[in-house]
């Protein structure tokens, strides 16, 4: 890990659908890692953005009855109003449309070519538009792709340009082994050692113009474009300048890359064989979220489950949906959300925990000091553990883990309030009245430094009325939800 500066990407999320919670969860876990590094004063750099190439967008523009670029650019914007809707702090948005992104992919494309790792040959190939990806027999169930059984597998047989995925094998292998941390969860990185242990075969990395035009056109040969896994992985280095800005490039690359599942052979495999064939450096680490399921079953406009972040927020709020969004399921792990869930969550963990805790508080020293309240104690000394622990599951990603050590500090304030008394104590013994509000107010600009990455609105609002001379009365944050 670098000193001073940290660099996080997201995966680019493909433009044939509308934003949804799986996006938020993805750009969420990115976001609070990015807060969380710029605040142990860090330059930080957090890339997301747009893959826009590929016969899936191809069809979608024409069924809309649209140019390609328009609907690009249509859905593009959906996308970059995530970051007002959940206070997303990214300072890169890359399109694979951008014309630099595109000249880059060209440049990797003349490397990889030239070092011997691109070759052309004619092909038979079963293949799932859904994946965009070609399939073996073992990656099939009754013949069909598992993520996409509803959609027949074409068979293409044509002359195309092949990346030659299986020299890299043993190298993968060794940069694995020398690299135990480098995927995120462990059973992940097992998954993909395991992939990549059975034996690599070459994939496919252009596309014939004329079936299918949408895409970077290809170095010398004007009747191929490339597929789009090839062009869009390459975001991750475009996004810093490569090749021209190498001055910005070496400043942050390597850097952390978060993303789904169902991406763990090209974020992991595909893109690190990649690099290796254009001479560059891997990837530091990768984080590989799980799904997020809805009553029981996975989030899918057929089913009409599917929950947009637009309507968490009207509900919510923007921190508390960025709380729960953050808190209800475990890194690396497929969970399950509902609103009747949300709601409890919501209810339990905000309204009667952190809010009651801070509206209590805050109401007693204004009530019984005027705001004043005569200087803190020294830090507990339980908060080395407490802090410790927290950065700990801040670096591997593990937010809800993070979430609940604060949340456990909380709950045993609540209770301190419960055991102590303050409005007693106020009339029999003021001295301790003092060292227990004190210890309140400790503990409460104690978690607020450690929400603020992931509850930035509500981080601020506690900083103004906890940290000046006089501690404000404060309002509960988060109200109590309409039934």
């Amino acid at each position: 890990m670098k000193e001073n500066t940290f660099y996080i990407t997201t995966t680019l999320p493909y433009v044939n659908a509308q934003p949804h919670l799986g996006h938020a969860m993805e750009f969420l876990r990115a976001d609070v890692l990015a807060r969380f590094e710029t605040d142990r004063k860090k330059q930080v750099f957090f890339n997301t953005g747009t893959d826009e190439h590929g016969q899936k967008i191809y069809q979608k523009a024409q069924a809309e009855q649209m140019s390609v670029q328009s609907y690009c650019d249509q859905q593009a914007e959906n996308f970059k109003k995530l970051k007002p809707q959940l206070n997303l702090s990214f300072n890169s948005f890359i399109r694979t449309t951008d014309e630099h992104h595109v000249k880059a992919a060209q440049e990797f494309w003349k490397r990889c070519e030239q070092n011997g790792s691109i070759y052309k040959k004619n092909y038979k190939q079963k293949y799932c538009v859904g994946c965009e990806l070609e399939k073996t027999d073992s990656e099939l169930i009754d013949g069909k792709c598992p993520e996409h059984h509803n959609q027949a597998l074409e068979i293409r047989e044509e002359e195309n340009y092949f990346f030659k995925f299986s020299a890299w094998q043993e190298k993968l292998l060794l940069f694995y082994e020398k690299n135990p941390d480098f995927v995120a969860p462990q059973k992940r990185f097992k998954e993909i050692k395991n992939f990549v242990a059975q034996g690599l075969a070459d994939f496919s990395i252009s596309r014939l113009k004329e079936k299918m035009p949408w895409g970077v056109d290809v170095p010398g040969d004007p009747q191929h474009v490339m597929y789009v896994w090839f062009d869009a992985l390459i975001n991750y280095i475009s996004c810093l300048g490569w090749p021209q800005d190498l001055e910005k490039f070496s400043k942050f690359w390597p850097g952390v890359q978060i993303c789904g599942k169902d991406n763990l052979r090209q974020q992991t495999a595909m893109w690190q064989a990649m690099l290796m064939a254009a001479d560059l450096p891997n990837s530091q680490k990768v984080f590989v979220n799980g799904h997020i399921g809805v009553n029981g079953q996975k989030m899918s406009k057929s089913l009409g489950n599917v929950i947009a972040p637009k309507e968490m927020v009207t509900r919510y709020g923007l921190d508390a949906t960025r709380y729960l969004l953050l808190a209800m399921g475990n890194f690396g792990e497929d969970f399950d959300i509902s609103w009747e869930k949300m709601d409890i969550k919501y209810t339990a963990d905000l309204a009667n925990g952190l809010g009651n805790l801070l509206s209590r508080t805050t109401n007693m020293i204004e009530k019984y000091f005027k705001g004043k309240l005569p200087a803190s104690l020294e830090k507990p000394e339980d908060w080395k553990k407490i802090n410790t622990e927290f950065v700990t599951a801040m670096e591997n990603m593990e937010s809800s883990k993070a979430l609940t050590i604060i949340w456990a500090l909380i709950g045993e304030c609540n209770e301190y309030i419960e055991k102590n008394k303050p409005w007693d104590l106020a009339k029999t013994n003021q001295a301790q009245l003092v060292i227990v509000l004190q210890r309140l107010l400790s503990s409460l600009k104690f978690c607020t430094l450690k929400l603020a990455p992931f509850m930035p609105a509500t981080a601020q609002k506690m900083t103004e009325a906890l940290d000046g001379d006089i501690i404000y009365k404060i309002e509960p944050l988060f109200p109590r939800l309409e039934k």
